[in-house]
């Protein structure tokens, strides 16, 4: 015997309720005040994308366009957004500049940088200099939107290639925290000093295992922990650093 299943039938001149409960909230989020970001972007085919995209919702508006020139600070006074959308590669100046810039006469306004593939090196400086969120420049429509939403609303928001490492825990601590110092906050063992004070000397891994009396293994263990505490890449990379910061 075949068992046929029937369909609930909506009485005519009703709406599903599923239909209703969608059509109430976008009537709340239309009725809402509009949450208003800056869009600093230098590519014009991105920047009308992206404003077409965020005025597309209807609890979200693009107030300003800056293509990241001297024009930015001017914007920002005009508009007062409440959310700063920024390309984390921008040609004409240094992002970096521009958050700082920003932050220290907009100390309320929430940072979102956007980037294709961003290295956590880049977001760490990005978090010290005081954003708020990241969101990966090939992230669904959706995701965009929720990020806007979610740090205009007091959260903060690190991009899905972060999540589980250990850089993760402590930069999302720091933000949590309002502590922007990340790397002061990363504590290196005695030995990993030693480690990293050899690579900037230098030294293999064999020429740092005989300094120190320790297997080549324990050195290539104590590398890897170092670079995921840093959130480097490359051995270059840490003595570089090590020259740049007296931490080491």
């Amino acid at each position: 015997m075949t068992l046929q299943r029937r369909s609930r039938r909506v009485p005519s001149g009703l709406v599903p309720v599923r239909d209703v409960a969608t059509k109430q909230i976008a009537q709340i989020r239309v009725s809402m005040p509009k949450i208003r970001v800056l869009l600093i972007e230098d590519n014009r085919i991105l920047r009308e994308g992206i404003t077409a995209m965020i005025n597309g919702q209807g609890d979200t508006t693009v107030a300003a366009v800056s293509d990241g020139r001297d024009d930015t600070l001017s914007k920002a006074r005009a508009v007062k957004p409440h959310v700063v959308l920024m390309d984390l590669g921008l040609d004409s100046q240094n992002s970096l500049d521009v958050v700082q810039s920003v932050k220290k006469e907009f100390p309320g306004v929430k940072i979102i940088g956007m980037g294709l593939a961003p290295a956590q090196s880049d977001i760490l400086e990005f978090v010290q200099a005081g954003a708020e969120g990241f969101i990966l420049k090939n992230a669904t429509v959706e995701d965009v939107i929720k990020t806007i939403r979610a740090v205009a609303g007091g959260e903060t928001v690190l991009p899905p290639l972060m999540t589980g490492s250990l850089f993760f825990q402590v930069a999302e601590h720091a933000l949590l925290k309002g502590k922007r110092n990340l790397r002061g906050a990363i504590r290196m063992t005695q030995r990993e000093k030693e480690v990293i004070a050899s690579i900037v000397d230098g030294m293999s891994n064999k020429q740092i295992a005989d300094r120190l009396n320790i297997a080549t293994f324990t050195v290539k263990s104590h590398v890897h922990n170092i670079l995921g505490k840093l959130a480097l890449q490359s051995r270059l990379q840490i003595a570089t650093h090590a020259r740049d910061d007296n931490t080491f």
